[in-house]
């Protein structure tokens, strides 16, 4: 079977652009599609290539064109789920090919996508349901696949039977096809730093629910980790790539596992440098791994520190404390490891809560500070809290840099503070 996997453009909006002129604010997203890479891995047996249409936009009716596909598969964040519907549609229009659509906005709100366009949605975590649901299309089979659902045209609701995840669901034999995207791996930079890096995943799953984050319901809570072997694989397969970028939401999330994975490393003789996410809760029970990693190339960490008081995190269900943010910060420095910190601007806001945050990235010395708007994302704790308070449902702004509930200060006054924020933390930067 021919098989087409598509990363769709960028495409989110941006209100602080269009309503008062601030362009700082655009997010653009420009990363190797691992997922699809992933995918691509485990069907071997098919005829696979992947189009990324973050580097080329006007690429997908050549592609059909050129390549026949019998089947295109799409990824989408939410706010590209309205256009992977308008792709779909193109799709629909130039090819007899079937279409699936996955990735986080099917998983946390499959329901988007029961529509004409559309013929199947993989739920959660599909390395293992991708190739089965793949295999029953080609036998023509009326299969149940646990994490797939066929899409009824908006005639009825969705049914799925869900799967539940364990090591087999990893499907760790083969390694991701990162050969297919060798035209686009030049644009695989991460700016903010200056670096081109290739992506590996060793973990996969969040055990933390909070309650602003799509993580968690990926794989029902449950973190798997990756064979210490495949990570080694999937490494040296980037062997013309000096950045390594581990691309879990919890990279240290088994400090046994990552101990393990520090050892392999070593013992393979592997000279790169790595960036990893880690909460700020494990630097300070586990320094010592920190520094372990130090010593085989950890370059920086990133930190979903997300707010500088408790009673923020505790409303956001972060099982984190501003005490041990703080902790963790210090013994960061001290083993010279630089901080890329990921903080949440809530729409409610004040003057002086924009300046409570800029002072403490200063004072903290945040190598790297990154700012997103909470953004209530569909089929989150948060959604559900506040949606009747949402004003904005069209799913272009839900980039995290659009306020899509209503704002404490005047809306302009908002954006141009957070864009003051943004710009100072960035001017500053230290890598």
């Amino acid at each position: 079977m021919r098989i087409l996997l598509v990363n769709p453009p960028n495409c989110g909006r941006s209100m602080p652009e269009e309503l008062y002129g601030i362009t700082s604010l655009k997010q653009i997203f420009r990363g190797e599609p691992l997922a699809l890479e992933t995918l691509a891995g485990n069907l071997i047996q098919h005829d696979v290539e992947i189009l990324d249409l973050k580097v080329n936009p006007d690429g997908l009716h050549s592609r059909l064109t050129s390549f026949a596909p019998d089947l295109v598969g799409f990824t989408a964040m939410t706010c590209e789920a309205n256009t992977v519907i308008k792709l779909a549609g193109e799709v629909r229009q130039n090819s007899a090919a079937k279409i699936v659509v996955g990735g986080i906005h099917a998983s946390t709100d499959p329901e988007f996508f029961n529509c004409e366009v559309i013929d199947w949605v993989v739920i959660g975590l599909g390395k293992q349901s991708f190739p089965e649901l793949v295999e029953a299309i080609e036998r023509d089979q009326n299969t149940e696949i646990p994490g797939i659902a066929r899409s009824t045209k908006a005639k009825k609701p969705l049914s799925w039977q869900p799967r539940k995840y364990n090591q087999s669901d990893l499907v760790n034999n083969a390694a991701p096809r990162y050969d297919l995207v060798e035209n686009y791996r030049s644009h695989y930079t991460l700016q903010t730093l200056g670096l081109k890096m290739g992506l590996v995943s060793s973990a996969l799953g969040c055990p933390y629910d909070c309650n602003f984050c799509c993580i968690y319901p990926l794989t029902g809570g449950r973190y798997l980790t990756a064979d210490i072997e495949t990570v080694i694989r999937d490494i040296l397969t980037l062997e013309q790539t000096p950045v390594i970028r581990l691309v879990d939401a919890n990279s240290f999330g088994n400090p046994s596992h990552a101990w393990k994975l520090a050892e392999a490393i070593e013992k393979a003789g592997i000279h790169k440098q790595y960036l990893a996410d880690v909460r700020s809760d494990m630097v300070v029970r586990q320094p010592q791994l920190l520094k372990r990693w130090k010593e085989i190339g950890l370059r920086a960490v990133v930190i979903g520190f997300e707010e500088i008081d408790d009673n923020a995190l505790s409303q956001m269900n972060k099982e984190n404390s501003a005490a041990t943010n703080r902790e963790a910060i210090a013994i960061l420095h001290q083993l010279g490891l630089t901080i890329v910190g990921d903080f949440i601007i809530s729409p409610d806001y004040t003057e002086q809560q924009f300046d409570q945050l800029h002072d403490f990235v200063c004072e903290q010395a945040i190598d790297l500070p990154m700012h997103t708007i909470l953004t209530p994302l569909p089929g989150t704790k948060l959604h559900h809290q506040v949606q009747s308070q949402i004003k904005i449902h069209d799913l272009d702004y839900y980039t995290l840099t659009n306020a899509v509930m209503p704002t404490r200060l005047n809306e302009k006054l908002f954006y141009q503070r957070y864009a003051s924020l943004l710009h100072t933390g960035h001017s500053n930067a230290k890598v």
